[in-house]
């Protein structure tokens, strides 16, 4: 009876809008907003703090710095599994902003005590010890927290919003890109602010001010606990996608029915009112076999399957090659981050009278972006919307594909642009290109990913199953942590090889002068690589097979799949019955 009361309190509370909507979202954009101010600036300005404080040299500033960041994205698988399977989406982000908080406090302690500073050794690292321990402690509790809270935090906020209702499909599909608009806000305020204070004034300072604003966004998303609707956690993901396997590989000698109606389903009656269905699918026919009704044994989890759990597990595995298709994309942008610094570095940084800090180039994309979201949002869109029909105005796939091409035109301006300042600089060092000569590969590769980006997380959010939603959409981030991982690997990789067939011997990205290098052919490389990734993204782009916009049309287009498949079952066990009654009668 309390149950019921409680359930329809909720179902008044949403009905009314005191619950879920953009009111609920305000909370979490305040918090991406001041913990992208801190995570940004630090993402840019750490390479400088590891060379200048913990004397690093420049390779191993720049590979801790890489690392550190393909292990923050890399752990949002983190966040997401247990936001799914363990804790609520909001305690989840909750639980690693506390750790977030707890590693940012390190750092800033580190960073003020000179005593927990190494001496300058000539040495590729000259931490060890105690002092090492304590930064890669602080850096390793930042990237579990930064990284558990991106696993999790973008759920809770689509979770606001009800796909079954047509004008919260299109207010989901507005969110995404409010979500990445806070981004870029809180970025655009990092990167120049919090910057400024790192380099120029304290180190301690920078990370202070960093600690401070992220506690102050986790703790306006605590306050808005009462305008959220609150998904519970189901079953674990990983356990369901065991099942299926398990089940398939045990059936792997039994044919696959040619009817889809003799696989089992749960009957409507019978299916709890949360729960999703999945129409069936031809594509990995061989999972099928997870769902034959076993003839000797009752309906058990590891020896029998839905049809709509086989489909979740279909579902993520159409994912995995767009996933895979989109991570030289974040490597062109992680090698735009550090080559663009180093060619801003050698640049005009003059702003009239202002100096820009170089960690501060990034701020061009940003600025773009934060004009482009909102032009993208209100005009875009509905011009779109009123063409496609679709709540986003284009496919969440049509738009990764969008930035796609735009980032090959990047790299390509990219390299144009380098030969410009090369030549420049080999003709009069003194007198360089101004900085705001990158604003173009920026601004193009900006626009890219304001594509890509909220692209991926609206697919990977809609398209997962109920249950995988938090780890599905971690798979945005996990592109951007094999792209950080493999940008490193990729340029020791060219630089070899290079140094072979070049006929100077030397590779395009040998040495420290960059003006001896051959960034513009390292840059026209990663283009024409970007535009055949593109080619191999189209093909899987178009064999995906979407979920149905409204997934009750779904559940009644299978409901004879789901009858049939009843009766076999019962057909079995009437017989089984019988069997055993005229047994007792021989006896």
């Amino acid at each position: 009876m309390t149950m019921e009361v409680e359930d329809t309190k909720t179902n008044i509370d949403d009905y009314y809008g005191r619950k879920g909507g953009f009111r609920a979202c305000m909370f979490i954009f305040v918090l991406v907003a001041l913990e992208n101010m801190g995570f940004v600036a630090n993402m840019l300005s750490l390479v400088l703090y590891f060379m200048k404080v913990m004397h690093f040299d420049l390779s191993g500033s720049a590979n801790t710095l890489t690392n550190f960041m393909g292990c923050t994205f890399l752990l949002s698988i983190v966040g997401g599994f247990i936001s799914d399977s363990i804790l609520s989406r909001l305690h989840t982000a909750l639980l690693f902003g506390f750790i977030e908080i707890l590693g940012m406090v390190l750092l800033t302690i580190q960073a003020y005590a000179k005593n927990l500073h190494p001496s300058a050794c000539g040495k590729p690292t000259c931490v060890k010890g105690g002092i090492a321990l304590m930064l890669y402690a602080s850096l390793s509790l930042l990237a579990l927290g930064s990284g558990g809270v991106r696993g999790s935090l973008a759920p809770l906020g689509a979770d606001q919003f009800d796909q079954k209702n047509p004008k919260e499909a299109v207010a989901l599909a507005s969110f995404f890109n409010y979500l990445l608009l806070s981004t870029t806000i809180g970025a655009t305020i990092g990167v120049t602010g919090i910057v400024y204070v790192s380099t120029e004034k304290a180190w301690y300072l920078g990370f202070f001010i960093s600690t401070v604003t992220a506690f102050v966004g986790f703790l306006v998303v605590a306050i808005g606990k009462p305008f959220y609707r609150i998904q519970p956690p189901a079953q674990s993901p990983l356990t369901k996608i065991a099942q299926v396997i398990v089940v398939a590989f045990k059936n792997r000698k039994i044919s696959v029915p040619q009817n889809a109606e003799e696989l089992f389903e749960i009957n409507e009656k019978d299916r709890v009112s949360t729960e999703e269905r999945i129409s069936h699918t031809n594509q990995f026919r061989w999972l099928d076999r997870a769902a034959i009704v076993p003839k000797e044994s009752g309906l058990e989890a590891w020896k029998v399957c839905t049809v709509t759990q086989i489909e979740e597990v279909k579902i993520l595995g159409r994912m995995l090659p767009i996933l895979a298709s989109t991570v030289l994309m974040n490597t062109c942008m992680a090698q735009l981050q550090t080559l663009s610094v180093q060619q801003g570095s050698v640049m005009d940084t003059s702003l009239g009278s202002i100096k820009i800090p170089a960690p501060s180039i990034p701020v061009i994309p940003l600025v773009f972006m934060s004009i482009l979201l909102p032009i993208y949002e209100f005009f875009f869109v509905p011009f779109a919307r009123k063409i496609t029909k679709h709540p986003s105005g284009i496919t969440q796939l049509q738009r990764v594909g969008v930035g796609l091409v735009l980032s090959a035109i990047s790299m390509a301006v990219a390299g144009l642009v380098e030969v410009k300042r090369r030549n420049q600089a080999n003709k009069d060092l003194l007198k360089p290109i101004s900085l705001f000569w990158l604003s173009f590969q920026y601004g193009i590769f900006g626009i890219a990913d304001m594509f890509t980006l909220v692209g991926l997380l609206e697919f990977f959010y809609k398209e997962a199953p109920l249950g995988m939603r938090s780890l599905s959409t971690s798979f945005t981030w996990l592109t951007l942590s094999f792209g950080y991982f493999l940008s490193s690997a990729f340029v020791s990789i060219i630089n070899s090889v290079t140094k072979r067939i070049a006929p100077s011997k030397h590779g395009w990205l040998h040495g420290l002068d960059i003006n001896k290098n051959n960034v513009n052919l390292f840059y026209w490389f990663l283009a024409i690589l970007s535009v055949l990734n593109f080619f191999v993204y189209l093909y899987f782009a178009s064999w995906y097979k979407y979920k149905p916009e409204n997934p009750d049309d779904a559940s009644k287009s299978s409901q004879q799949s789901i009858s049939a498949s009843n009766s076999v079952f019962l057909q079995s066990k009437e017989e089984k019955v019988q069997e055993s009654t005229e047994d007792q009668k021989t006896n």
